[in-house]
C-alpha cells in the first residue's frame, strides 16, 4: 500500500477519568474515557472522512486494549501501536470546575506512552503521511522523546507538513524550563502550531495574543499558520500579516472542556488539507476559525473526547 494518510498523529493514548456524579455511599465515581490528545485530533478527523493513523503505546492491561479497540472504532489505523508488557496504560483523573475548566491528577510515573522506543517506530507508515502532528507529552522523557525526534525527521523527509500542539501538563514535566525548551523544539519545526493562550504567555511573557503570535512568527519563521485558541472568547489565526479572530459559539450548555482544543486543531488539518498553506485570505480563515469554533463548542457539552465527536452534519447545521 503507497497511498498516503491524511494525517498520522504520536502521542499520548490514555484513559480520562472524568467525575461522573456519587455512589450511594456518598463516594465520587468516575467515567474511563478513552482520550489522549493525538488520537482525540484523529478521532474528529476521521469524522471529517480523512485517512488517519495513530504511533504511540499503551499497556498490555485492559485499559490498553479498551484504547485499541475504541480507536479501531473510530476508524483510526492503529498499526503503528505498540504494547509494553511491563509498564501500564498513562491514567489522567480529570476534575472540572463549574466554568468547565479543569484540573488533571496523572498515573504516569511511568507510563507506557512514555516508553515508545525509536526501533518501534513504523517508518513506512510515517513517512507516507500529508501531515504529521504531535505535542509535547511524547516529549517529557525518554525514551518517548527520541522516538518523536526520530519520528518527525521521517515524516519531514516523506514532504509532510509538521503540526504541533504543546498541550502544556506543568504537573508532567521536571521543571517549567526543560518544558520551555520542549516546546520550542516544536516550535523550530512546524509549519502548523495550535497554541492556548495560557501557552502563548508562558511562550512569549504577553497576554496581547497578537504581540505574543508576533513574537512566535519572527523568531520561528517556519511557522506558516499560527492559531491561538482562548476558550469561551475565541480564536485567532495569524497567517504573514493577516490576522483573523472569530467569537467562541456561546449557546451554553457545557459539561466539560476536554477534547475542545483537540476537536479545533483537526478542525484546522482538514482546512489545510483542502486549501494548502498558501495565500490564505482573510475570508478563508475567518471560515476556518467559525467551523473550528463550532465543532469545538459541540464536544464540550458531551463527556470524553474520542466518542463524542461530532458530525460535520451537527456542525453545519449549528452553522
Amino acid at each position: 500500500m503507497n497511498e498516503k494518510f491524511d494525517v498520522v498523529a504520536l502521542g499520548e493514548l490514555l484513559i480520562d477519568f472524568t467525575a461522573s456524579g456519587e455512589s450511594g455511599q456518598g463516594n465520587p465515581l468516575f467515567e474511563a474515557n478513552p482520550g489522549g490528545a493525538p488520537c482525540n485530533v484523529l478521532a474528529m478527523l476521521k469524522k471529517l472522512d480523512r485517512s488517519c493513523a495513530f504511533v504511540g503505546k499503551v499497556g498490555d492491561d485492559i485499559f490498553g486494549r479498551q484504547l485499541r479497540q475504541v480507536a479501531e472504532e473510530a476508524g483510526i489505523c492503529m498499526d503503528g501501536l505498540s504494547v509494553d508488557p511491563a509498564v501500564h496504560t498513562t491514567l489522567a483523573f480529570v476534575k472540572t470546575f463549574p466554568n468547565g475548566d479543569r484540573d488533571f491528577s496523572f498515573y504516569r510515573n511511568p507510563g507506557a506512552d512514555m516508553m515508545l522506543r525509536a526501533e518501534e517506530l513504523p517508518e513506512e507508515l510515517i513517512s507516507r503521511t500529508r501531515i504529521f502532528h504531535f505535542g509535547t507529552l511524547s516529549l517529557t522523557h525518554e525514551p518517548v522523546r527520541s522516538s518523536t525526534q526520530k519520528a518527525l525527521e521521517l515524516a519531514r523527509a516523506g514532504g509532510a507538513l509538521i503540526s504541533f500542539d504543546p498541550n502544556l501538563r506543568p504537573p508532567l514535566w521536571d521543571s517549567m524550563e526543560e518544558a520551555r525548551q520542549q516546546i520550542a523544539w516544536g516550535l523550530a519545526r512546524c509549519d502548523v502550531l495550535k497554541i492556548a493562550d495560557n501557552e502563548l504567555e508562558f511562550m512569549t511573557g504577553q497576554t496581547d495574543f497578537a504581540k505574543g503570535a508576533a513574537m512566535l512568527q519572527e523568531q520561528y519563521p517556519n511557522i506558516r499558520l499560527l492559531n491561538v485558541t482562548a476558550g469561551a472568547q475565541g480564536s485567532y489565526a495569524f497567517h504573514g500579516q493577516t490576522q483573523v479572530f472569530r467569537p467562541a459559539c456561546t449557546k451554553g450548555g457545557v459539561i466539560e472542556t476536554t477534547g475542545a482544543g483537540d476537536t479545533f486543531c483537526a478542525c484546522v488539518l482538514n482546512f489545510v488539507l483542502d486549501h494548502g498553506l498558501d495565500g490564505l485570505t482573510e475570508e478563508d480563515l475567518g471560515q476556518m476559525l467559525h467551523f473550528a469554533n463550532t465543532a469545538a463548542y459541540l464536544v464540550t457539552t458531551r463527556k470524553g473526547a474520542i466518542r463524542s465527536m461530532p458530525d460535520p452534519e451537527e456542525i453545519q447545521a449549528l452553522l
